[in-house]
């Protein structure tokens, strides 16, 4: 891998998540994946997901954008805004000027596996419209009672800032496609 890859996973294959000082010590020939900090680490470091540009391939640092949509600054398209969150990244990462869908999930639970594949394609098709933002309910038990997530997957769709919809179990494609659009009708 050279330095200027970064490594993938099966849910995600074009976003890992670290920080700013990972991926520094990432291009010095460190570790060739981001590793997710403790909580409690590097408390002032900000967060960011390495997404890859769908049109010509550039690895794009972005962190959480209250206004507008990430475009990767090389051909200027707009980026499939998926990240994960935690209990410190949630608010920033769930404020933003279009729909987020939330997705409660945990590694566990096969359903949610199914839909992962569904929302990153929902978000590279819908990009600079949606934004997917993954939340793990075993990591994170208290976000998940605090919006009931008692069956996962779970999906909550945030339109400035308020909940505006909730979609439980994993529906198929055309059916979430369908479920959100006048969401996204909303953010065009």
């Amino acid at each position: 891998m050279d330095q200027g890859q970064f490594s993938t996973d099966a849910i995600a294959p074009q976003l890992r998540t670290g920080t700013l000082a990972e991926s520094a010590r990432s291009r010095r020939g460190g570790h060739g994946c981001h590793a997710k900090l403790a909580d409690g680490d590097h408390d002032n470091e900000e967060k960011i997901a390495i997404i890859t540009c769908p049109t010509c391939g550039a690895h794009n640092r972005v962190g959480p954008i209250s206004r507008g949509t990430p475009r990767c600054p090389r051909c200027k398209s707009a980026l499939p805004w998926l990240v994960d969150a935690d209990a410190s990244s949630f608010a920033a990462e769930t404020t933003a000027s279009v729909p987020v869908v939330v997705d409660f999930w945990a590694g566990w639970c096969a359903p949610c596996r199914m839909i992962a594949p569904v929302l990153q394609d929902l978000a590279g098709r819908h990009a600079g419209h949606l934004k997917v933002v993954k939340l793990d309910v075993d990591a994170n038990p208290e976000l998940a009672a605090r919006f009931g997530a008692q069956s996962i997957p779970l999906l909550v769709i945030i339109r400035d800032g308020q909940e505006v919809d909730r979609v439980v179990g994993a529906l198929p494609r055309a059916a979430l496609e369908q479920r959100l659009q006048p969401w996204l009708a909303t953010s065009a």
